[in-house]
């Protein structure tokens, strides 16, 4: 599972790669937490995700979304992450840990 950032106009992006979607699908989310921290992220809680979307690029919108809006309203970042897609369906889980400004 890689991934790299990339330069965009619109802020920056991340190219991510796997030998399935869902391989690919966990490391975009790793590219994701890799824009805001390069420090270890522990696994201390674990949040279940679900999506559905008619493509893959619009599942891997709605995917990246619902990190997002989990990272702002928890107040945690991610590290870890499972996905499963079945169609238009996406299940996923993210093992992440509160926020700690001085390492993070």
């Amino acid at each position: 599972m890689t991934w790299r950032h990339f330069d965009h106009d619109a802020d920056i992006g991340v190219e991510a790669f796997g030998t399935t979607p869902a391989e690919a699908f966990e490391a975009a989310a790793a590219g994701l937490t890799a824009i805001v921290t390069d420090a270890p992220v522990a696994a201390a809680i674990e949040v279940e995700l679900a999506c559905q979307a008619p493509d893959l690029e619009l599942l891997l919108a709605d995917w990246l979304n619902a990190l997002i809006y989990e990272m702002a309203t928890r107040k945690c970042l991610f590290g870890a992450f499972e996905v499963t897609i079945d169609g238009e369906r996406l299940s996923g889980r993210a093992r992440g840990e509160q926020v700690d400004r001085a390492r993070h």
